[in-house]
């Protein structure tokens, strides 16, 4: 017999990374149908170009630093990051958006650090606030959910949009965007931004056709689907509880007493909760396993700090929303949180007082 000496912790996951991103990738399918069904084709277009843009960069990656090609790609690390960024991005932007974006979470925020398990941004959100920065107005042409657009809107117009900059009938994104009468913002959060610019007060803003009886048309199913999807993934142990929970808990919180306070600048927490990409940062970016901290302790510090983050740049910075604003500075910040709220090694007591 022979002893095997293994250095803790002994703690085993019986999922593989293949395992854990596919799983993630299910998760993603009822906020997929929810915008699909809003808004149409074009987010999947959008993921089928990141996907397809993610796998060959990273075979040609992979490939150039002599490791192996196949058994990279299948962890579907590339994948999920595609997807993820390909459901952040307007479903309309034009095509060379997702391709560049793609390229560069791939290159720049992956495989500049050595690849998976060392990069200390998260890719996707790397990537989305490089276009944003970088072409701004690509990145804020929202279309109208389809119940509220003055024109008819098929799948084919959606694929001329994103490919040719107009529909069949030569309309362009910003035509449809405003052709619903007293609609002149595409999304719940742009909208509140630029009625509080004019001076109209929260509670008119809201009063808008876009908000409907709930957060907003469209988009507080779509963060229902989300939510839905977060939970599977707890269900499966895919993600801790930690995260969601806190990040959530301090959105609801800061957004309640901000209402109390200052109704008329700052929507109700149903609105904060269910508006903007709430519910997928909150199950499918802050959980990152790469970018996110690693202690229970950290994981609620860490998303706590996000959820600070996000409310307030979605009311005094200048983004209407603030997930991928508040991720990235939250990732910096994670070294020092994990080394701050490492537990005590067991049997260890420390210093004495007189030492």
């Amino acid at each position: 017999m022979k002893l095997a000496i293994l250095s803790s912790p002994f703690k085993r996951s019986h999922q593989s990374t293949r395992a854990v991103m596919a799983q993630v990738a299910l998760a993603c399918i009822p906020g997929v149908i929810a915008q699909y069904y809003y808004f149409g084709i074009g987010h999947l277009i959008q993921i089928a170009l990141c996907i397809i843009t993610a796998w060959i960069t990273e075979g040609i990656v992979v490939a150039l630093r002599k490791r192996p090609v196949l058994a990279i790609l299948s962890d579907n690390s590339a994948f999920v990051t595609a997807v993820l960024l390909g459901l952040s991005l307007p479903g309309y932007a034009p095509w060379w958006v997702s391709i560049l974006g793609t390229l560069f979470a791939i290159l720049l925020a992956k495989h500049i650090y050595g690849g998976l398990g060392q990069n200390i941004f998260n890719p996707a959100m790397a990537a989305y606030v490089f276009l944003l920065i970088s072409f701004p107005v690509a990145m804020t042409g929202w279309l109208l959910p389809q119940d509220l657009l003055g024109n008819p809107f098929t799948n084919w117009d959606g694929i001329s949009l994103i490919f040719t900059g107009f529909t069949s009938d030569g309309f362009s994104l910003h035509q449809m965007a405003t052709s619903a009468d007293a609609i002149t913002q595409a999304t719940p959060l742009d909208a509140l931004r630029t009625g509080l610019t004019v001076g109209r007060s929260a509670a008119q803003v809201v009063t808008s056709p876009l908000f409907g009886d709930f957060a907003g048309i469209g988009w507080g199913a779509i963060n229902g689907a989300f939510l839905v999807g977060g939970l599977f993934l707890l269900w499966r142990r895919v993600i801790r509880w930690h995260i969601p929970l806190a990040f959530i808990a301090t959105m609801l919180v800061l957004s309640a007493i901000g209402h109390a306070y200052a109704p008329e600048r700052i929507a109700s927490p149903l609105i904060e909760l269910f508006s903007g990409a709430t519910m997928f940062g909150a199950f499918f970016i802050l959980t990152d396993p790469v970018t996110a901290s690693t202690t229970n302790k950290g994981r609620l510090i860490y998303a706590s700090l996000v959820g600070a983050l996000v409310f307030l740049i979605r009311h005094f910075g200048g983004y209407p929303d603030g997930v991928a604003f508040g991720v990235l500075i939250a990732n910096m910040c994670v070294p020092l949180i994990d080394h701050l709220t490492q537990p005590r090694v067991y049997g260890y007591k420390g210093k004495s007082s007189h030492e």
